[in-house]
């Protein structure tokens, strides 16, 4: 089994929105209600790829996964700060591919003088079929520790879910 991470590229749009597609219909990972049209999607990886680092995790060639950096709040002055984005094909999480994306996503964003990353989290008081506490417990486990947390912020599937903000300082604030 071979695995290696690329930058993502345009033509992998379907297949990434084949893996998000499934935790908008299945999950609460994302609020989101709907999948987006291929054609939103793809702006929207134009957009990022433009100014932030977008990779893509391959098993054997195919794409298993995503991550990337954008823009946290949108003002000048959070400009060293950004917020983090990751999916894996749902049948392979808690394999190593969502670690090895994440450290090579940092690497890059420290070399672009980032300082701070920040991962915006659906969280369940209790645990369901819907969300669990996978999510923060993987970001805590590479180095990530809670910011803030707002309480049934976000309802999907009629129940009410948290919202965790975690962070990772990556950098010296000079």
């Amino acid at each position: 089994m071979q695995i290696s991470i690329r930058d993502a590229k345009p033509e992998d749009a379907g297949r990434l929105l084949e893996i998000y597609s499934y935790y908008v219909e299945n999950t609460a990972i994302t609020f989101d209600y709907d999948v987006p049209a291929l054609s939103e999607f793809e702006d929207q990886m134009r957009k990022i790829i433009s100014r932030y680092p977008y990779l893509v995790v391959c098993r054997n060639g195919k794409v298993m996964g995503y991550a990337y950096a954008h823009a946290f709040v949108g003002r000048a002055a959070y400009d060293r700060s950004v917020e983090l984005t990751i999916y894996l094909d749902h049948e392979v999480r808690k394999c190593g591919m969502g670690r090895l994306l994440y450290e090579a996503l940092e690497k890059r964003l420290k070399a672009m003088g980032k300082l701070n990353l920040y991962a915006c989290i659906g969280y369940p008081e209790v645990e369901d079929e819907y969300l669990t506490k996978n999510s923060a417990q993987f970001h805590e486990h590479l180095g990530f520790t809670l910011a803030g947390r707002f309480r049934e912020c976000g309802c999907k599937f009629n129940r009410w879910y948290d919202m965790v903000w975690m962070e990772k300082i990556i950098g010296e604030h000079l």
